[in-house]
């Protein structure tokens, strides 16, 4: 009799103008809970941090996929966001052996899978599965961006992380856009267009 394991995903960073998209795919074990498991949106970073840890060290299974910027530009974000979930539960599947019985997907569509999946509004609060997920997302974007801001500082990416803030926009104009800005995104776009004039 083979279990049915059931895991989560979710993704982080569809509204940012720099950086790949990344999803999270966790299968949570029973016999092994972690505590405190919530939409990754509702914790401090510290606390991110600490359940990352956890998830990597209780979880039946985990798995992170991303789309890169240029991926982004080619398809669009919803369809590289849909990439990014089925390279996570892909991975996870290398981890667990085998694909799980079924996903449960944050938001309101699935990426296509081999196995049945059900999309769940506001999944990463219902969900203790899907809010691993999100957790793992958003913290290797953090990371993500972390590093790239040690690359660019001009930018300013450790604070606001890549999303379309005044600051942000501020250096867009200032510098122009680094290999990682989505060119495909409208703000990062005009900008490329002012300076070609």
């Amino acid at each position: 009799m083979s279990m049915i394991w059931v895991c989560g995903v979710d993704e982080a960073g569809r509204g940012p103008l720099v950086g790949a998209v990344v999803a999270g795919a966790v299968v949570l074990d029973p016999n092994n809970p972690i505590e405190g498991l919530k939409d990754s949106k509702k914790l401090t970073a510290a606390r991110r941090e600490y359940l990352y840890e956890q998830i990597m060290e209780k979880a039946k299974a985990w798995g992170i996929g991303e789309a890169s910027p240029l991926e982004i530009d080619q398809m669009n974000i919803l369809q590289a966001t849909m990439l990014a979930m089925r390279r996570a539960v892909e991975d996870l599947t290398t981890r667990l052996g085998d694909w799980p019985s079924r996903a449960l997907i944050d938001g309101n569509r699935c990426p296509e899978l081999p196995i049945a999946a059900e999309a769940i509004i506001q999944g990463d609060a219902k969900e203790p599965a899907i809010s691993a997920a999100s957790i793992l997302a958003k913290v290797t974007r953090d990371r993500q961006m972390q590093a790239l801001h040690e690359r660019h500082p001009e930018y300013g990416f450790a604070q606001h992380r890549g999303y379309p803030t005044q600051a942000h926009f501020a250096a867009l104009k200032q510098y122009g856009a680094c290999s990682e800005h989505r060119r495909s995104f409208s703000p990062v776009r005009r900008v490329l267009e002012a300076l070609a004039d």
